[in-house]
Parts: structure tokens; C-alpha cells; sequence
């Protein structure tokens, strides 16, 4: 993927080099720097302390008394400044000093500025001395015994023809920085060891929290918004880290909002085909069922009108139209019946009234069809049961498992019509004996003006939308409902919860 973070080593090497860099960089301009300027520097820094000491001390000589005094005040600055001072008086060839030097460097020192004076007093100076003025100060480079180099301070005093000459040694230069030198390599050695622990620092406070936010941003861009990036840092990474946490948070509501808004889009876009294919089939389904009838009834019609029929044969067909006309009632009064339930604006009028006997009434009603037709009819029914629900629209639940027993029952068939309780339901089962339902066919049966039979043979009877009415009915109740294939043939039922 373009833009991935390389991998820890990667980083860990690239860290390394960059710091290792930098340092060596470091500890070579200084070496070159000291290598170039540290003996000016040095040169520089002991002229200055040089002449500041030995005008400090012409400030303090002026105000001696005795020569005791000015030897005591000689003494003390030699000490200070870990100089030789020397007060020549020309006019009188008086030279005032300490008595001995105190160490061979000092004796060094000694005969170095008696030697300088004594060249200075016959006007052998320097060729790049300038002549002393009054009040000021001279500083002069010489180059003594055994390559050793000193600086000379002259100041004259503003009495008595007297000068103070000052005698500093300056160190050798060029083996302090060989030392130097040789100290930048234990240096030099020393930075690998501290680059390799900041690599490793740098590694931890900055690699492992890109590396984090990387596998964050790498999900992200899979849509996979689960992966957080766990930076607690206050500076910019951590507030990285928290805009991409924010960032992840919002696509992940936003995209979850889209799913939501596109699942309810196909459930929309599925609901409105299926309304569309249902108001088809309805159209078809209606069509065919007024079909027949008005053809039946035009047929007929026009026949009585032009006398064809006469007798016993007018009066049967008369019958026909009448039984005709009755069935497209019958199918119009249940479609207004649905139509009125599916609109949601049915309320259901509930009373307590005793489901044992409603069952055995409307069987009654049936005892000459089922006898007309030979079947056997077997009754279960429990003792008075007090249900509370819309009397007349159970009823017609009842009435329709009844008569779509009877219409599918075999030829000397069982009819068997149970109540059952089971714990906190009671069961009203309507079973007959007769072919199985196919399995696919099971869930559809409820379904407006589906028919197992495709040829929607009007021998069997039925408009076709009983049972929908039945499933609206049962579902504005709450109450659970089926079918389902039996060993002797199909069973319907519906459960009542019982009144606590």
C-alpha cells in the first residue's frame, strides 16, 4: 500500500545513522575549531589576565610606602597571577624584585625578563614593539630557552622614570591539543555507544507509536474501524494519534449510518417488489376468481332472455346465477374484510367468553356437511375455558379451519378437532386426513388468494383469502399460529395464552 510506514529496523537504522551523524558532525567541527583557534584563544585570554593583573598591581604599588611594602605586594601578585614581576628605575640602575625564585620555573622566568630588560633598556627591542607611553600598557611575545614562549608585560609608572616589566610562561599549545585530540577519540567511541541508546530511545518514544498509528490507518483504509491507537503522549504524535481515533470514530458511525440507510433502502427497493408482484398476482387472482362467475351469469342471462330455457331447466339455471352471484358476494364481503384489517385501522372488540363452547356451536353448524360428506368427525375439548378476545373474529377463524378441512379431507376421512393445554397456552387443533402440503408450500398457504391447487379448481370451493384473513386475525391477537404436515395428513392451529 502506498504511504505504508517502513517496518521498526527500517526506522531504528535510519535513526541511528542521522544521530551518529550528527555527532561525529559535532565532535569534528569542534576538534577543527580548537585545532584552529585555541591557541589564539589561549594566547588571547593570558595577555588579557596579564595586563589587567599588572595594571591592578601599578594601582596598588603607587600607594606603597616602602620599598617593604611594594616587595610584600610584588610577592602577592606573583602568587595571584603565577607571574615574575620586576620595577626597573632607569636614572638610578635600581632594580626591585623578590630576593630568590621559588622554583625553576620561576628562576626561568627570572633570568627571561632581567635578559628582556636589560635588551630593552639598550634599545634592543622587538621589531614589533611600539614605544611606551606613559599610562599604557605593552604586551610583548618572546620565545626564550628551550622553545618555551612568554609574554612580557610592560607599564610604566608616572614617577621616577620607573617601569614594571612582567614576565607570564605560556604552556605548550600544541600538546594540549594533542591531549584534546586524543580525548575526542575516547569521544568519538563514546558517541556510538550514546547513538545506539538514543536510537533505541528515539525507537520507543517515536517509532512504536507510528508503527501503532500506521496499523490503525492501514485498517482503516480496509473500512475496519475496530483498530484504536493506544498513544497516550501530550505532544504531536499523541495528538495525531487522537484525530485519527476521532476521524475512525465518525466513519465509522457515518459508514454504519450508510449500511443502515442502504439495508433500509434494499428493504424499501425488496418491499415495494414484493407489493408490486403481490398487487399482480392480486389482480390476477381477483380476475380470475370473477371470471368464471360473470361468464356463468352472462351465459345464462342471455339464454333465459331469449326463451332457450324452459321448465325445470330455467329453474336450475336460474339457481346457477343465483349461486353465482352469491359466491361473488362471498368473495367481495372478504376482500372488504381484509382490505379493512390490513389497514391498521381495525380495532379488535374483546370480551371473556368460553372458547370450549364456541367450538362446539360452530361444529354443529357443520354437522350436516360433514355427514353428507361421510367423514368421521373426533371432538377433544377441555371443560369450560374462558378466553378473553374478539368473539366474532374467532369464531370465523374456527368456522375457516373447519370448512378447509372439510374441503381437503380424503374420502372417508377423519376430521379431528382438539384442545390441548399446555402450560401457559391453550392449543386449538384442527387436523384432517388427506394429502401433505409440499414443504416449500407451507409458508405461502397464507398468502391472498394462494392456492395449493394451480388450477384453482372452483369444485373445491373457497375465494382463496380465508386463510390471510385468518393470519391477520391471529396476529392483531398476538397469538401464535401454523400449519404443519401430520402422519394422517395436515393440522392447523393457534395457541390462546391463558388468563393469569
Amino acid at each position: 500500500m502506498k504511504g505504508k510506514v517502513k517496518n521498526k529496523s527500517s526506522i531504528t537504522k535510519k535513526l541511528f545513522i542521522i544521530t551518529f551523524i550528527v555527532f561525529v558532525a559535532f565532535l569534528i567541527s569542534t576538534l577543527i575549531v580548537q585545532s584552529l583557534f585555541f591557541e589564539k584563544l589561549y594566547i588571547g585570554k593570558k595577555k588579557n589576565d596579564l595586563k589587567v593583573g599588572i595594571e591592578k598591581f601599578k594601582t596598588e604599588y603607587n600607594k606603597a610606602e616602602t620599598n617593604e611594602k611594594a616587595l610584600s605586594l610584588i610577592e602577592e601578585y606573583e602568587d595571584s597571577y603565577n607571574i615574575k614581576i620586576i620595577i626597573d628605575d632607569k636614572l638610578n640602575k635600581v632594580r626591585l624584585s623578590t630576593v630568590q625564585p621559588k622554583n625553576r620555573t620561576d628562576l626561568y622566568k627570572f633570568r627571561e625578563l632581567t635578559d628582556f630588560i636589560k635588551r630593552w633598556n639598550e634599545n634592543l627591542k622587538p621589531p614589533d614593539t611600539v614605544e611606551i607611553k606613559p599610562g599604557t600598557t605593552n604586551i610583548i611575545m618572546k620565545k626564550g630557552e628551550m622553545d618555551n614562549r612568554y609574554l612580557i608585560g610592560i607599564i610604566p609608572l608616572n614617577v621616577g622614570e620607573k617601569t614594571i616589566y612582567s614576565i607570564s610562561s605560556l604552556q605548550p599549545v600544541n600538546e594540549a591539543v594533542s591531549v584534546i585530540e586524543r580525548l575526542y577519540m575516547y569521544f568519538f567511541i563514546g558517541a556510538i555507544f550514546l547513538t545506539i541508546f538514543l536510537a533505541l530511545i528515539f525507537s520507543n518514544m517515536i517509532v512504536k507509536p507510528l508503527l501503532k498509528i500506521n496499523k490503525a490507518a492501514t485498517k482503516m483504509a480496509q473500512l475496519d474501524f475496530t483498530e484504536k491507537c493506544e498513544v497516550n503522549s501530550k505532544d504531536e504524535i499523541g495528538n495525531v494519534a487522537a484525530s485519527l481515533n476521532f476521524l475512525s470514530e465518525n466513519l465509522d458511525f457515518a459508514l454504519s449510518s450508510l449500511k443502515e440507510a442502504n439495508a433500509k433502502l434494499e428493504e424499501d427497493i425488496e418491499k415495494e417488489r414484493k407489493l408490486e408482484k403481490m398487487r399482480k398476482e392480486f389482480v390476477a387472482a381477483v380476475s380470475h376468481e370473477l371470471k368464471t362467475p360473470i361468464s356463468l351469469i352472462d351465459g345464462y342471462a342471455i339464454g333465459l332472455k331469449d326463451d332457450i330455457f324452459e321448465g325445470e331447466e330455467k329453474d336450475y339455471y336460474l339457481d346457477i346465477i343465483s349461486d353465482e352471484a352469491r359466491k361473488m358476494g362471498n368473495l367481495v364481503s372478504d376482500m372488504l374484510d381484509l382490505s379493512h384489517i390490513e389497514s391498521g385501522l381495525y380495532n379488535l372488540n374483546k370480551e371473556e367468553f368460553d372458547i370450549t363452547e364456541l367450538i362446539s356451536f360452530t361444529l354443529r353448524k357443520y354437522e350436516h356437511h360433514i355427514a353428507e360428506k361421510g367423514v368421521a368427525l373426533e371432538v377433544s375439548l377441555l371443560e369450560r375455558t374462558r378466553v378473553y378476545a374478539d368473539l366474532n373474529r374467532m369464531e370465523q377463524v374456527i368456522t375457516n379451519f373447519i370448512t378447509n378441512a372439510l374441503r381437503y379431507v380424503n374420502e372417508q376421512g377423519i376430521i379431528k378437532v382438539s384442545m390441548i393445554d399446555r402450560e401457559t397456552s391453550i392449543f386449538i387443533e384442527v387436523e384432517n386426513t388427506g394429502e401433505h402440503i409440499p414443504q416449500d408450500e407451507l409458508s405461502k398457504i397464507w398468502d391472498k388468494f394462494y392456492k395449493i391447487d394451480k388450477s384453482r379448481n372452483r369444485k373445491l370451493g373457497g375465494t382463496g383469502i380465508g386463510l390471510s384473513i385468518v393470519k391477520n386475525i391471529l396476529m392483531l391477537h398476538n397469538y401464535p399460529f401454523g400449519v404443519e404436515n401430520t402422519e394422517i395428513g395436515v393440522k392447523f392451529y393457534f395457541a390462546i395464552p391463558k388468563r393469569i
